[in-house]
């Protein structure tokens, strides 16, 4: 794709910016070589301007390993070591890694995300699809992704967290904002939400639920330990816990919400060492049978 000035024009930029593409790129550019002129000349929110104006493109850049102050790509990155950037990753396709990703800024992905080690932003992780990393994420912004997510160590969030499919994590979640999941919301160890959980399905953990707010699910919830939160509790079937069920202060616990009461007994049903003492709905089972 050849990008005139005039054509740039229409985009309306910044005039700084487009008085540099004038004096470097007078004649017109490539839109590729135009990006990666930008990068070299450090000007990273000018080349994240043209690949938001312009979109991803079809090409693939296959390296051994990146070690720069920011990355920008129109396209697909396959990358068979690590990638170390001081700043910003962003692509507007697939990146794809033998090994691990540390950002120092966003990171940002018009596709996949796949790490074959670990993902570290100092900043927001967004992805245009699912994000899967063998060993674990951690974003110091929030998280988001249009697909699955999957970390075979530790989810870490500093910011919020949203997933349009589900959450696949061996070890623990730990999140500073919300966590909204329209999928499933699976972990291997803890739920640690500052702010409220919502799952359009279920929430199955290994230990313990700690939410800062409201806990919700349109199917049920199950945990191997205690579940408390400081808002309410509900969800469409059934609650289970090996240890306590606890909502905050004023707030009820209500199971089967989206289920008949005649068939509460089978599918809305609540489990714990002691009946919460706010059970609005459900069918109280006593200590977890399953």
């Amino acid at each position: 794709m050849d990008l005139t000035k005039d054509f740039i024009k229409t985009k309306q930029p910044c005039a700084d910016g487009f008085r540099w593409f004038l004096r470097h790129h007078h004649d017109g550019s490539n839109y590729q070589d135009l990006l990666d002129a930008l990068v070299q000349a450090g000007r990273a929110n000018d080349a994240c301007w043209l690949l938001d104006q312009f979109g991803p493109t079809n090409e693939t850049l296959t390296l051994d390993h990146v070690s720069a102050g920011f990355i920008v790509f129109a396209g697909s990155l396959r990358v068979r070591g690590n990638i170390d950037v001081d700043s910003v990753v962003r692509v507007g396709r697939r990146i794809d890694v033998g090994g691990s990703i540390v950002a120092g800024g966003s990171l940002i992905s018009g596709d996949d995300i796949r790490c074959r080690g670990n993902i570290r932003s100092n900043g927001s992780l967004k992805s245009g699809g699912r994000v899967k990393a063998d060993w674990g994420i951690e974003a110091l912004g929030d998280i988001s992704a249009q697909g699955d997510v999957q970390a075979g160590w530790d989810l870490r969030c500093s910011g919020k967290l949203y997933l349009s499919g589900l959450a696949s994590v061996g070890r623990d979640v730990i999140v500073d904002g919300a966590i909204t999941c329209a999928k499933s919301l699976v972990a291997g160890g803890t739920l640690v939400s500052v702010g409220s959980v919502h799952a359009v399905e279920g929430i199955s953990v290994s230990t313990d639920i700690d939410c800062g707010m409201h806990l919700e699910a349109g199917w049920g919830v199950r945990a191997g330990g205690t579940i408390q939160a400081r808002g309410a509790i509900r969800v469409g079937e059934s609650l289970v816990a090996f240890e306590t069920i606890r909502a905050g202060a004023g707030y009820g616990v209500f199971a089967g919400l989206n289920v008949q009461m005649e068939d509460w007994e089978s599918s809305a049903r609540v489990c714990a060492s002691h009946k919460p003492d706010s059970l609005m709905s459900g069918w109280w089972a006593g200590a977890r049978d399953v």
